[in-house]
């Protein structure tokens, strides 16, 4: 029986193997220097409402959730440099393909357009970057289920392109106006060998 200080730590070592996933990820927590213009802009791009803003702190939310986003005021941050490490985007997931689509047309509107539109083949994607050059994916599932979208990974398709069949926005909402089944419109196109170097990272 192995002990530390006299304790007996069998069951310490049995519950540090059980490892207790998240049940949900609750935020993103974003510093900058442009606070009013970051904070509008989710709230446009996300159709958030404002839960708190004191102007050094804003806390952003669209659903039940107390908040999503937050954007803390940090006066005279540098400008993000293009080809450093740190995290590439964050995602946002949509209901439907309708949703997707008015999603936007409506950002189209106000000059809020993606950087990168792709289909990786689970979801069809639109990047778009902030005020502060962060990425944000608004996306939708291409398969109905979490396990349809798992045997992907597995497929050949996936094997010679992991990044996934680039469109143009406009061409995808030309279709979805026209009638055209969304079962078609999400299906990846045959394409040929891509790697991550293909990645847009701004």
């Amino acid at each position: 029986m192995s002990k530390v200080l006299g304790r007996d730590t069998s069951t310490v070592t049995t519950s540090i193997k059980a490892i207790v996933s998240p049940a949900k990820l609750a935020h993103v927590v974003l510093r900058t220097s442009k606070f009013d213009k970051l904070v509008d802009w989710y709230v446009k791009v996300l159709g958030a409402k404002i839960a708190f803003s004191d102007g050094g702190l804003a806390f952003l939310s669209y659903d039940e959730e107390h908040h999503r986003v937050a954007v803390i005021n940090v006066p005279g941050l540098m400008e993000q440099p293009a080809g450093i490490s740190g995290v590439h985007h964050m995602a946002f997931t949509y209901a439907s393909l309708s949703d997707l689509v008015l999603t936007y047309e409506r950002l189209r509107e106000i000059d809020i357009v993606p950087v990168w539109c792709v289909n990786h083949g689970p979801t069809t994607s639109m990047y778009y970057a902030d005020p502060d050059g962060n990425q944000v994916e608004l996306q939708i599932d291409n398969y109905d289920t979490v396990e349809e979208a798992g045997e992907f990974f597995f497929s050949q398709a996936f094997a010679i392109n992991p990044i996934g069949v680039d469109f143009q926005p406009e061409d995808l909402a030309i279709r979805f106006r026209s009638g055209e089944r969304e079962e078609s419109i999400k299906v990846r196109p045959q394409s040929g060998k891509r790697g991550v170097d293909s990645i847009k990272l701004r």
